[in-house]
């Protein structure tokens, strides 16, 4: 049964899959559209899909194009490096950690203009749709939600591209094939079918697009010092630059010293595998520095903490549950055991690689050479270390005894 559908706040990005939803909700829900599109640092021209919207018929009213850059990164990035978040390890989230603001932004899109309801463009059979939806229903649980995906019998990108070609929908193809499934953001950029269905498939060379090679990368190393207080980045090499400055700079950084390339087959929420490349050079960097400046200023019981709550965390952002109680309380956690972390890191980038070279703080250092030195030392008592050696293994004495007692009845 068709739903009764007034207006809906479409997630758009005027590529192939959301200039045709454009077009399919016109037609099928003979409903107001608006079209929200996302400034995420995705470094794509935004002003044509303003002009694609317009030639499919949407009010100039009906339009939002807004700037979150600084918004994505100072509240959804940030956060989640404080946490040195990996999925599965080596997924750095770029994707899923986008997919809330969106959500945020579009379900308040929808009661600025009266709209019931809101449409994106994921599959039935990724993430994405569950990351919108739990980002929808957690803002709005009143809204409509429209997924064509799970709706319609466009079921694969050749008949998609059959369809924009019927509808006057230009888009841009690779050879006489579609184009990578590709997602972008300040954060990464993520690439997925045609060849990478096979996990045994190299990639194209000129897949790539923000690193080059590590075999074509400069053959002089590049020293760079990061800044960071309460756990998060605020200084490149002496100058203090805002949360979306600071990721731009760190991509284009190691995108020139070809860092931050993946290929990995990951465990989707929905229960299939999925093959996929990422890009993410300037969070390969974040991720390194944040980890060395944390191994000087935190407690070493907080730091393992942190690493077992770490994956949980990880899991809870990839499956789309970033505004979920437990995420919040998770949360809560990882920034009070930033307070300390505090300090500078030095990092050597260097063909694919990022090496960390020094690390210091003024105020919350806890590494004190006087009493790890090798040298003489006033300050340990090296005798002390047998009643804690002993103490601790007493469970094993105790034990010991007991079965050197039941062997000889």
């Amino acid at each position: 049964m068709k739903k009764n559908v007034k207006k809906v706040v479409l997630a758009y990005s005027g590529g192939l899959d959301t200039s045709i939803i454009l077009k399919w909700l016109q037609d099928e829900f003979n409903c107001e559209v608006v079209t929200f599109t996302a400034d995420i640092g995705q470094g794509e021209e935004l002003e044509p899909a303003r002009k694609k919207a317009l030639q499919l018929g949407i009010k100039p009213e009906n339009i939002f194009i807004e700037d979150l850059k600084e918004e994505f990164v100072r509240d959804y990035v940030f956060p989640m490096f404080r946490a040195n978040t990996i999925y599965e390890g080596e997924y750095l989230l770029g994707t899923s950690i986008a997919r809330p603001l969106i959500a945020k932004r579009q379900a308040e899109i929808a009661a600025l203009t009266g709209a019931d309801a809101v449409s994106h463009g994921a599959t039935g059979k990724g993430n994405d749709q569950i990351r919108f939806e739990l980002g929808y229903l957690s803002m709005n649980s009143d809204l409509t939600i429209i997924a064509p995906w799970r709706e319609w019998d466009l079921n694969s990108r050749e008949k998609l591209m059959a369809y924009a070609q019927k509808n006057g929908i230009t888009i841009e193809k690779k050879g006489n094939k579609s184009p990578y499934s590709m997602d972008a953001n300040l954060l990464h950029i993520s690439y997925e079918g045609l060849i990478l269905e096979d996990p045994n498939a190299k990639p194209d060379d000129d897949m790539w697009r923000w690193t080059c090679s590590p075999q074509e990368a400069p053959n002089e190393s590049e020293t760079i010092e990061i800044e960071y207080e309460k756990g998060d980045p605020v200084a490149l090499n002496g100058k203090r630059l805002s949360p979306a400055t600071m990721l731009k700079t760190l991509n284009d950084l190691g995108g020139k010293h070809g860092i931050g390339r993946i290929d990995i087959v990951e465990n989707r929420f929905v229960g299939m595998k999925s093959r996929g490349c990422y890009e993410t050079p300037g969070g390969t960097i974040m991720l390194k520095a944040h980890r060395a400046i944390e191994s000087i200023t935190l407690d070493k019981e907080a730091a393992h903490f942190k690493d077992e709550l770490m994956p949980r965390y990880a899991t809870t952002i990839y499956n789309g549950f970033w505004f979920a109680p437990e995420r919040e309380m998770m949360q809560a956690a990882i920034d009070k055991s930033q307070e300390n972390v505090n300090g500078t890191v030095r990092l050597e980038l260097y063909k694919g690689n990022v090496t960390v070279v020094g690390r210091s703080s003024e105020k919350n250092n806890l590494f004190n050479e006087e009493f790890c030195t090798f040298e003489a030392d006033e300050v340990y008592n090296q005798k002390d270390a047998g009643g804690f050696i002993k103490l601790n293994a007493l469970r094993f004495i105790i034990s010991g005894k007991n079965k050197k007692a039941h062997e000889k009845r």
